[in-house]
């Protein structure tokens, strides 16, 4: 079935973005004093970003080079690891699951921390991206991703994105939360598309297949519809190219073969549907153009790793909000 959605992008890559389905999973205002320190332990599965509203902070990953981060930037940690946030080289750092927070909504948290001395304000959060394509994003993206959005003059609606953001925090006015948790979907995304504009890293593997005319409309064409009877011949002749000058190009660019790929997307969205919806393996088998539920729970586990019946729904959002490992 062909996407309806009249406000999706029609450049692959930008469609890849578009996916994103994002969950915030937690936020929290930090009113801090120098000295401070704060170490923040893994997250698996989860993002999170940093924003520096006033002062200055200093976040460090496990292995990684220091990040000084100044008013009006942000940080992001896309792969949920350890990490230290404090005000400067050498300050002690606390397990923040050692200190007291008080909780100003089920998902948003102010912590009132350090030794008394110059004030910083971050806004911190963690968020989860809910669409499989979220996989392959997410395994290209670096260690941290630092913009400095006070350098380049095309992102000055980020920060007055930022200062807004700033400004819902102090105040936390009703419905603050779901204001700062939007706001916090979209800074998230913009860092990572500033990433992808500039990064070298970024014009290799799964991002430059995007880039490719030819190969990014074949990514978008399985994308939009996962459940069309696609084979390389089919795709190929949408692309008026040849079968096997396309199936070497899908290979070399995305890093499998097309038919590979196409199985593997969608058994992510078979999965997320499981986890989402009340739906069994027969009614999905038929969702995505398999003959018998039987060759669909074959192909499940083969990708999956576990049979189609083991996967559970997610937590409801109220019970989401407790982030592993925090």
């Amino acid at each position: 079935m062909v996407s309806t959605d009249v406000w999706a992008p029609t450049d692959p890559l930008g469609e890849a973005l578009h996916l994103l389905r994002m969950n915030g999973a937690y936020y929290c205002r930090s009113e801090l004093t120098a000295p401070w320190g704060l170490l923040l332990p893994p997250t698996r599965n989860h993002l999170w970003f940093h924003v520096v509203a006033a002062g200055s902070a200093l976040l460090q990953t496990d292995g990684g080079q220091p990040i000084e981060l100044a008013p009006g930037q942000l940080a992001l940690v896309p792969h949920g690891e350890g990490h230290t946030v404090r005000s400067a080289p050498g300050a002690d750092v606390v397990d923040v699951r050692d200190l007291t927070f008080e909780a100003a909504s089920p998902r948003y948290e102010v912590l009132r921390h350090g030794g008394g001395g110059a004030a910083s304000t971050l806004i911190c959060g963690a968020v989860r991206f809910d669409h499989p394509a979220a996989d392959h994003l997410v395994t290209t993206l670096p260690q941290t991703i630092h913009v400095e959005v006070g350098n380049f003059p095309q992102y000055d609606w980020m920060h007055s994105t930022l200062a807004f953001m700033a400004d819902e925090a102090r105040q936390l006015r009703p419905g603050g939360e779901e204001v700062i948790s939007r706001l916090g979907d979209i800074v998230v995304i913009q860092a990572i598309r500033s990433w992808i504009e500039t990064a070298p890293a970024a014009r290799t593997g799964w991002l430059c297949a995007f880039r490719d005319p030819q190969i990014g409309s074949a990514l978008g064409l399985i994308h939009r519809e996962p459940a069309r009877a696609w084979t390389v011949a089919a795709l190929a002749a949408e692309l008026s190219i040849s079968r096997s000058a396309f199936a070497a190009r899908f290979t070399r660019l995305v890093g499998e073969p097309v038919m590979q790929y196409l199985t593997r997307w969608r058994m992510h969205l078979a999965a997320d549907a499981l986890q989402r919806e009340r739906v069994t393996a027969a009614e999905l088998a038929h969702r995505f153009g398999y003959r018998s539920e039987a060759a669909f729970a074959r192909a499940f586990k083969r990708v999956i790793g576990t049979p189609p019946g083991s996967v559970k729904a997610r937590p409801t959002e109220e019970g989401d909000r407790y982030i592993d490992g925090f």
